[in-house]
């Protein structure tokens, strides 16, 4: 699916994406971490430069380079904010798909002429691969820094869920909240803890919080 697509179904979860992966989270530290396979089946992470431009989220790599390589072979593609501290508040975007590959010249050619407009530098078209991300599944998992419960939003399943710490480093099952109309509206998690599913804190976890800072390191594949 085209970003575009999905910011029309999901407006809420894109604005939130490109806060993440773009003006903020991408634009601070100005790249994204993407996961590639290699040709022995290993898993690669980059870091890339994203751009947001023309209805989809596109990356620029280096020619020859070996994640370029990957995807050209094998169009899988994880795209990972980045986390800049342990707490786990700020959240992380997490984005599955198929890089796809744009040979076009002229389609280069403008890439190339935004890129120099906005970052500064001016790529050569034809000497550098191009792709854009066709997305399948979108998740973001935040921290709340008060109790240490985890929140999710997952997408196209159109589900939200939390799961309350029950210890510094553990975690209880997911208590899922309801969505509305079908497509549902994904809620951001900043909404879910507005919204007052925020618990007391267990007694086991506060006790726990008087002998060490909580570290939460354990995230659950989303």
């Amino acid at each position: 699916m085209h970003w575009s697509r999905f910011a029309e179904e999901q407006p809420d979860l894109a604005a939130l994406g490109q806060q993440r992966l773009g003006q903020q989270r991408l634009g601070g530290p100005g790249v994204v971490l993407v996961g590639t396979v290699r040709a022995d089946g290993t898993a690669r992470i980059s870091p890339v430069e994203p751009l947001f431009w023309e209805g989809d989220l596109w990356f620029s790599m280096l020619w020859g380079s070996r994640k370029a390589a990957d995807l050209r072979r094998d169009q899988r593609v994880l795209v990972h904010s980045i986390v800049v501290s342990r707490e786990g508040d700020l959240g992380e975007y997490k984005l599955r798909g198929r890089a796809i590959t744009e040979d076009d010249s002229d389609a280069q050619a403008r890439y190339a002429a935004v890129v120099e407009d906005q970052v500064g530098w001016t790529p050569v078209p034809g000497r550098f691969h191009l792709f854009w991300i066709d997305i399948a599944d979108v998740a973001f998992i935040r921290y709340d820094a008060a109790t240490g419960d985890q929140f999710v939003t997952r997408w196209p399943q159109g589900i939200e869920y939390v799961r309350r710490a029950t210890s510094a480093t553990s975690l209880g099952k997911a208590e899922h909240t309801p969505t509305t109309s079908s497509p549902p509206r994904v809620r951001t998690s900043g909404e879910l803890v507005d919204a007052g599913v925020n618990h007391e804190r267990s007694e086991h976890l506060k006790a726990a919080e008087q002998t060490s800072k909580r570290r939460f390191e354990a995230v659950p594949e989303a």
